[in-house]
This record gives C-alpha cells, sequence and structure tokens, in this order.
C-alpha cells in the first residue's frame, strides 16, 4: 500500500489553568495516497487538532507522525514549511481570506511562490474557481461575499496549489445542498485527475457518504 500517513501511538495534551489536558489520546492509523477520509464524532472529540498533526501546524506530545514516507519529528523549521506550502492545502472554519485581495487573487495566493507566473496563476485559479461555481465573484472582495461563497473561495486556494493532500475542517457546513453537491464534485474530479487525497472533519452526513474511509472518533481515540 502506498501510504500518505503513519501515525504511530499519537498524543496531544496541553496545559491549561495549570492543568494537563489530554485531547488524542494514542491514535495510530494508515492513509494510502488518493483517499476520500471523514473524521467524524461529537465536538470536542479532537478531530481539528488531528487535521492540525497531519497538516504539520502542530506536533504531536508523543508518537510518530510519518507523511510520505518522512518521519515529521525530524525535520527542521524550514522543511515543515516546505512541507505546507507544496505538499498540503488547507481549508480552515475561519477560512483566513485576505480582506484586501480579490476572489481571483486570493484563490491564487499560493501559485507563484510554486513557481507559476502570474498569468497561468490566474488562469488556473480561474478554472477552479469556475469549478465551484464563482467565476462570476472572481474580482469581488471576500466581505463582499456570503459565508458559503467564501468558504468556497478558501476550497479554492487550497485545491489550486494541487496539493497531495487537502485537509479541510466542516468544508460544507455554510453550503445549501446544491453548493454542497457541486462543492463535492469538484473534489471527486481534483481526486480523479491528480490522485489528491482528501481529509474530512465533518458533521454533514451528506459529505460522509461519499467518502471511502470513515474514522469515527470519540474520547480522543478513534474507535472505528
Amino acid at each position: 500500500m502506498d501510504l500518505l500517513y503513519k501515525l504511530e501511538s499519537i498524543q496531544y495534551s496541553y496545559v491549561w489553568n495549570q492543568q494537563q489536558i489530554s485531547v488524542l489520546k494514542g491514535i495510530s492509523l494508515d492513509i494510502p495516497r488518493g483517499s476520500f477520509t471523514c473524521l467524524v464524532g461529537p465536538s470536542g472529540v479532537g478531530k481539528t487538532t488531528l487535521l492540525n498533526l497531519m497538516g504539520v501546524i502542530e506536533n504531536p506530545t508523543k508518537g510518530r507522525l510519518i507523511f510520505c514516507d518522512q518521519s515529521i519529528a525530524e525535520l527542521n523549521e524550514k522543511e515543515k514549511e516546505n512541507i505546507r506550502l507544496k505538499n498540503i492545502g488547507f481549508v480552515f472554519q475561519a477560512f483566513y481570506l485576505i480582506p484586501t485581495l480579490t476572489v481571483l487573487e486570493n484563490a491564487s495566493y499560493f501559485l507563484p511562490s510554486l513557481g507559476m507566473d502570474r498569468k497561468k496563476a490566474d488562469q488556473w485559479a480561474s478554472e477552479i474557481l469556475d469549478l465551484l461555481g464563482l467565476a462570476d465573484q472572481r474580482h469581488k472582495k471576500p466581505l463582499e461575499l456570503s459565508g458559503g461563497q467564501r468558504q468556497r473561495v478558501a476550497i479554492a486556494r487550497a485545491m489550486a496549489k494541487r496539493p497531495k493532500v487537502i485537509l479541510a475542517d466542516e468544508p460544507t457546513a455554510n453550503l445549501d445542498s446544491v453548493t454542497a453537491d457541486k462543492t463535492i464534485a469538484a473534489f471527486k474530479e481534483l481526486q480523479r485527475v491528480e490522485n489528491t487525497s482528501f481529509i474530512f472533519a465533518t458533521h454533514d452526513s451528506h459529505l460522509v457518504g461519499y467518502a471511502k474511509n470513515v474514522l469515527k472518533m470519540k474520547d480522543g481515540l478513534i474507535y472505528e
């Protein structure tokens, strides 16, 4: 099996009010390349924390995280930053769009850093925006958009990088059913064409229905 991630006894905790708070309590997991995976479970079970660890944003307290045959603990901060830039796309619940940039500029934001010239970057980002039903919004600023439209711009920015994996926290939460279907279809197309992996933290049963792998979390563990 060609693995994207291998997690070995991953634990994560933090200190709050002089108390040790345990979030993840020993997760071992293999995720193959090209997978379409959903993390499900009640709020507070560690889904977002697990995404942050797989996104090389946070470091495990204990355990070993391997991404594309690289042990993350053995990398320096510059190497981790390079992995995030080139190989991982993020869709956060807070979107993190740049308000002074247009939709097109937000969607193409990372592409010049990946070696793409501005003309090609705009062309490719425009194709992604069109795929997500945002072609007529490309010259607007984020504050001129609805919450669902901003969410799709954040999705477009992640997809435009053509990363190995897209990690998305509740990517369909602000979308109506028709728009959600169009967005999921765009995910599946990128998976088919680029062999992109998708890992979602979600409460959306509709999105879960498209997943090949469903990982149920409870009390900081994967139990099914």
